[in-house]
């Protein structure tokens, strides 16, 4: 699999073109940040790559810079190029595997898994996060175009096992998981995913203590990981590694409730969100 960090990447030639245009028209990072109501590390971040400039801050650069459409058309250009780097650079290696996987098997024990997170829900998770800015905010929820790939003609199958409490958990309040839940049923309904349900009457159970985890299988490569930490996520391709990890989603199947079952949690789930007051 090949990496997009070598050279500079999508998101560092739109910052060298925006200092470029900041420079011609004689303003120092303060100025333009004033100038569009943003704040000065924000343009600090997207002039060195950092960040990823949405189309609405581009929109406010154009409209005060001396860029003459340049910086929209670049950033239309670049397209997912600059989306990508969205992400943080530990996360890249992972997101390619996730995009030529033929199947992943993905288990979550606190957290609806990310490629089924409604907008609202992901949005509740970020605001958590101590110390996130509202741009900051917007920028990680463009990472739902994730979403995308099971849209595809030919989408990788998607089996998810979650922890019941999951499905109980208030993020963001009733109305949000009511829309949560109801899309976790939606997605349950194609052809190319499955969604089990580990009932909260199992009690403890081996993913507790082993965390979130995907497995990325393909038709002609050994199988990769990725597993979540409090700092970073770790891509796992050891093979011994990779063998743990499939012999605790064997056990977690085991104790998940079967397909059908779990999808009368869901539905009995969604009223629960829809009846409470």
């Amino acid at each position: 699999m090949t990496s997009r960090e070598t050279g500079r990447t999508p998101r560092q030639v739109f910052g060298a073109m925006l200092r470029y245009y900041r420079e011609r028209a004689g303003l120092s990072r303060t100025d333009l940040a004033r100038q569009i109501s943003k704040s000065v590390s924000l343009i600090q971040a997207i002039e060195l790559g950092q960040r990823a400039a949405t189309a609405d801050v581009t929109e406010d650069l154009e409209r005060v810079l001396p860029a003459d459409g340049a910086l929209t058309r670049l950033r239309d250009e670049i397209g997912d190029g600059l989306g990508y780097q969205t992400y943080p650079s530990w996360f890249q290696e992972w997101l390619v595997s996730e995009r030529e996987a033929k199947k992943l098997r993905w288990f979550e024990p606190m957290l609806v898994p990310g490629l089924l997170q409604t907008e609202d829900y992901a949005r509740a998770i970020f605001r958590a996060r101590f110390g996130m800015t509202s741009e900051e905010i917007d920028e990680q929820v463009a990472g739902l175009k994730r979403h995308e790939i099971l849209a595809r003609e030919q989408p990788p199958a998607l089996w998810v096992i979650v922890d019941e409490a999951v499905l109980r958990r208030p993020v963001g309040g009733r109305c949000v998981m009511r829309e949560q839940v109801n899309r976790l049923i939606d997605a349950a309904q194609r052809p190319h995913v499955s969604i089990q349900a580990i009932s909260s009457a199992v009690g403890a159970h081996r993913g507790l203590s082993a965390g979130a985890f995907i497995i990325a299988d393909f038709e002609d490569a050994p199988a990769v990981a990725y597993q979540d930490t409090a700092c970073q996520g770790q891509f796992v391709d050891r093979r011994e590694d990779v063998e743990t990890l499939t012999d605790c989603w064997d056990t977690l199947v085991r104790e998940a409730l079967p397909w059908a079952a779990s999808q009368a949690l869901l539905e009995e789930v969604a009223k629960s969100w829809t009846s409470a007051t």
